[in-house]
């Protein structure tokens, strides 16, 4: 079995325990069901930021700990603050250290933000809303295009937008229409390796009406250059900035860096 099998395995066990602690009517009374979802296309397509989907991680399976002291509402205001098109927050805890309540922690900025987990079931999708998140995640590695189908529409219907994820030729079967934005994940979450000429190359065949977002190992401004070329719209990055001592002072320089050469 391998770590993404292990994901899954332990996301089912976890759900269905969520589903016995809170009712799906408790969710969509939360304030932030109720709230207006921002557009993360529409920020993606602003060219007056920066393109970075900022993330908030604090430990991975294949790196470990990356930053156990970073405050979720003191990194990502300082995303939002400099330029960041999105958000990221990673809500898996047992993996990732992560936990709900950090997308709660981060609604207070006005971005979008992206739940980033493994999301299997409707639940999560409506357990998502009621954080505040304004998209979801889909992995097609660990999906049929079915389910990738079924959790798109129900995001659809509760106004968010969905990113899928894709990491092989034979997932591009899994773009749909409820699809908004696809994302190459340049890391094989299998086995942990990271090869950014997969954007490049998956990235020739994604359909041109979905926004095309590049994921994992982008570590440089030259890296961004050169997936912006490529037709890249989007550039999530995470441990870049988590894994220094100060990410808001990590993502500040990036930014300058970024800004101070014509993309």
């Amino acid at each position: 079995m391998n770590i993404l099998e292990k994901i899954v395995e332990h996301k089912r066990a976890e759900i269905a325990e969520r589903k016995r602690s809170i009712s799906v009517m408790e969710l969509e009374q939360r304030a932030f069901f109720s709230r207006q979802p921002l557009s993360l296309k529409k920020f993606l397509l602003d060219q007056t930021r920066t393109g970075i989907i900022a993330e908030f991680k604090r430990k991975s399976p294949s790196k470990g700990i990356i930053n156990e002291r970073a405050a979720v509402a003191e990194v990502t205001a300082a995303y939002a603050l400099h330029g960041a098109s999105g958000l990221s927050v990673l809500t898996d805890s047992h993996f990732f250290g992560g936990r709900l309540m950090d997308l709660e922690e981060a609604r207070f900025n006005e971005v979008p933000i992206l739940r980033k987990d493994f999301m299997i079931d409707e639940f999560q999708v409506i357990e998502a809303r009621s954080a505040g998140a304004d998209v979801i995640l889909l992995i097609a590695a660990c999906l049929s295009p079915a389910r990738v189908k079924s959790l798109a529409a129900t995001a659809r219907s509760l106004g968010m937008e969905v990113l899928l994820e894709i990491h092989q030729h034979s997932e591009l079967d899994h773009i749909c229409d409820d699809i908004d934005l696809v994302g190459v994940n340049n890391r094989d979450l299998r086995t942990f390796t990271v090869n950014v000429e997969l954007s490049v190359d998956l990235g020739r065949q994604i359909p041109a009406e979905k926004i095309k977002i590049s994921e994992s190992g982008i570590g440089s401004v030259e890296t961004i250059k050169y997936l912006k070329n490529a037709g890249f719209r989007g550039f999530l990055i995470g441990e870049n900035f988590m894994k220094q001592p100060e990410p808001s002072i990590a993502f500040a320089s990036f930014v300058h860096q970024l800004k101070g050469g014509a993309l």
